[in-house]
């Protein structure tokens, strides 16, 4: 691989924001510096750009195998390396649903021979299989992924057996879905005994409610204590679930820790009526004073990544009616520029920014040498033009699916290139089409 030299860029890395040069050689990060020369080099000019490490998305959902009609690896993983995501996570409610070592090992290859950017795998959990779940290995697996509420795939685990055994015999990290089935299918019944087919799409946040994702949370939370396992709660909705996480140790220390997703930080219940089923998810995106609640937790560190649960469906079945659209939302192309636009606004700095979607990541599931701009580290990067905006229209989406919900927003700012393991993959709005994404690697420790 010939080496590569980004010059006069603006790095913004590990609570820093300053000018220097960057050396790639052998898809590592050889050197940072003032004025690096390399007559062996080829050379980026990232003047007036700012240079980030690659995003790291710790939840989405690329639906292959089985529901390829929605979204795949290949298509999804290309938006994300348009959007600045070097690496993701994706979760196992594919059909079939990812709950044998054999199935989970399927979608590795497919990643392997079609997937520009890293990625890693969770294997999935149900009330059946723990002796499959004991098998992952945590040094190529990124975790273990719990459903304790039904979503699509319907992998939920109810039995609680299933779950104290999980929680008391698992090494490994456990990403969890937490919403209360039980709350939520009360409330589905009164909800249609009200409006029969006809449920307005605003009371989703009702039907989906706080007292459902505390009920589930919480529950979650006492049994890591109770066996001390390493949990990581996925996608937080509502205040009152963000007193249950602690800010008063290290990332690294913290056994139990949480995720806020980006369009529980951009929407609010107020938008339903503009967007409907646009943006139903699970869990639902809730009141204006739970995203107050959820950008003041972000900051003062209770809740520790930013992600995505990119969700993709097709126009046509988000087109139904309550009952009928499935929940989730495309959002993996857009994700880094919708959160510097909420940097612009004042919401968070960009140091912060790249803390919690780059190097907390990295962190958390213990990813080796990946989510900071560091020498020997691989080179995942992503720059970034603050002054050139970008239009989202329907033309330039990456997404099968096709749409967005923030279709005719402007952002005011554009992702220029993306390297991924020193390759460039993403310049100027064009895909490179070479596969080089590699499996991520984790180091193991103990509990």
């Amino acid at each position: 691989m010939k080496k590569k030299l980004i010059t006069n860029a603006t790095l913004i890395n590990e609570g820093r924001r300053y000018e220097a040069d960057l050396l790639i050689s052998n898809g590592r990060i050889e050197k940072i510096g003032g004025a690096i020369s390399d007559s062996n080099a080829e050379v980026f000019d990232a003047s007036g750009l700012w240079l980030l490490p690659g995003v790291i998305d710790d939840q989405v959902h690329f639906r292959e195998p089985g529901l390829t009609h929605k979204a795949d690896i290949g298509s999804e993983s290309r938006a994300a390396v348009a959007g600045g995501v070097t690496s993701f996570m994706e979760m196992p409610n594919t059909k079939p649903p990812a709950l044998t070592q054999e199935l989970l090992e399927d979608k590795y290859r497919i990643a392997a021979r079609t997937s520009p950017a890293n990625y890693s795998f969770f294997m999935g959990c149900s009330n059946d299989n723990l002796k499959e779940v004991l098998k992952t290995d945590p040094r190529s697996v990124c975790g273990i992924k719990i459903f304790m509420g039904s979503s699509t795939g319907n992998m939920l685990v109810d039995d609680e057996r299933t779950l104290e055994n999980v929680f008391s015999q698992c090494k490994m990290l456990i990403a969890l879905h937490c919403e209360d089935e039980g709350t939520i299918i009360r409330n589905t019944e009164l909800a249609i005994q009200k409006y029969g087919d006809n449920i307005p799409m605003e009371l989703h946040p009702d039907i989906r409610s706080r007292e459902a994702c505390y009920l589930s949370s919480s529950k979650a939370v006492a049994l890591a204590k109770k066996y001390g396992t390493r949990i990581h709660v996925l996608h937080l909705t509502t205040a009152e679930e963000l007193d249950l996480f602690r800010n008063d140790i290290p990332l690294r220390e913290k056994h139990i820790t949480a995720e806020v997703c980006v369009h529980h930080l951009s929407f609010n219940a107020s938008d339903y009526a503009d967007l409907g089923s646009k943006i139903k998810c699970n869990p639902a995106i809730k009141l204006a004073s739970d995203q107050e609640a959820l950008w003041k937790a972000l900051n003062d560190d209770r809740l520790d990544v930013v992600a995505t649960d990119h969700a993709p469906h097709t126009s046509s079945e988000k087109a139904g009616s309550y009952l009928q659209a499935p929940s989730g939302l495309p959002l993996i192309q857009h994700t880094l520029q919708i959160m510097i636009d909420h940097a612009f606004d004042g919401r968070i700095s960009m140091e912060k920014l790249v803390h919690k979607m780059c190097h907390a990541p990295a962190e958390l599931f213990r990813i080796r040498e990946r989510g900071y701009l560091r020498e020997g580290y691989w080179a995942d990067l992503v720059l970034v033009d603050p002054s050139r905006p970008h239009t989202v229209l329907p033309s330039n989406l990456l997404y099968k699916c096709g749409w967005s919900p923030f279709e005719g927003r402007t952002f005011r700012s554009s992702i220029a290139q993306t390297f991924v393991s020193g390759n460039c993959v993403f310049k100027d709005g064009v895909i490179k089409d070479v596969p080089s994404g590699m499996r991520l690697e984790f180091e193991v420790g103990g509990r």
